[in-house]
């Protein structure tokens, strides 16, 4: 690279101590801080695990609703048709609905969430609804179960209410879970302390892993995939509309 010289009278022609001090203090401050940046970087925590804050968990654990609610969709829709389909992701199905949603999630949100929310005296009649739907889910969810093996599902009207069933769970839960999603978890952080929030992530997680293990929420997502490939819809590109 060609080097060009600066005239002898250039004010930058004689070394200059003071402006080679005033670069190397800036090139100090700007090293201090691009590492002190690093620890603001997503992935390099020291610490191991992660901390989910108490909406999120509950929000993650209704996307895994969703997706049954999905499969609960599927299963209508053969019954409907007169098709055959692996009745046991049916049961499954409503296994998992019953332990992850129904005995932990919901027990979660009436034992920590409903209360608070009672005793601040907010959204209270939305809490009443909530609580009345999650029996009604218990006693749908029960029937499901009943219902669900291949030889109860021969019977034509069997099969008539399973279509029933399946139909009123999920009509009740979408708006029920999107009530939750928008509306009752988004004003926890205004009727609890910052400390009291935090502590709630704790409290699920605790949870999350005395009754499911280490990877408890992982190892139910694993298993609601593993019943949509056994029906076929695993593939997301297949809800992709086609041109139209």
């Amino acid at each position: 690279m060609k080097k060009f010289n600066l005239p002898s009278n250039h004010p930058s022609g004689k070394p200059n101590e003071e402006r080679r001090q005033f670069m190397k203090n800036g090139l100090l401050l700007g090293s201090l801080a691009g590492t002190a940046g690093l620890g603001l970087l997503p992935g390099c925590e020291e610490e191991e695990g992660e901390d989910v804050a108490p909406p999120e968990d509950l929000m993650r654990e209704h996307g895994a609703l969703n997706r049954i609610l999905l499969i609960y969709d599927t299963c209508r829709t053969h019954l409907s048709n007169g098709e055959s389909f692996d009745v046991s992701a049916l049961n499954n199905s409503a296994q998992i609905i019953r332990n992850f949603i129904e005995d932990y999630h919901e027990k979660l949100e009436e034992n920590y969430l409903f209360p608070r929310f009672e005793k601040a005296n907010v959204l209270t009649n939305l809490v009443a609804t909530l609580r009345k739907q999650h029996k009604a889910g218990r006693d749908v969810t029960a029937q499901i179960i009943q219902l669900a093996n291949t030889n109860s599902l021969s019977n034509e009207d069997n099969a008539r209410r399973m279509i029933e069933l399946l139909q009123s769970f999920n009509t009740m839960y979408r708006p029920h879970e999107a009530r939750e999603d928008t509306v009752l978890f988004p004003a926890l952080r205004k009727i609890i302390s910052k400390n009291e929030f935090y502590s709630l992530g704790e409290d699920f997680e605790k949870k999350e892993h005395e009754l499911f293990g280490q990877d408890g929420f992982e190892s139910v997502v694993e298993k609601v995939a593993d019943l949509e490939k056994k029906l076929g819809i695993y593939d997301l590109m297949q809800f992709t509309p086609q041109k139209l």
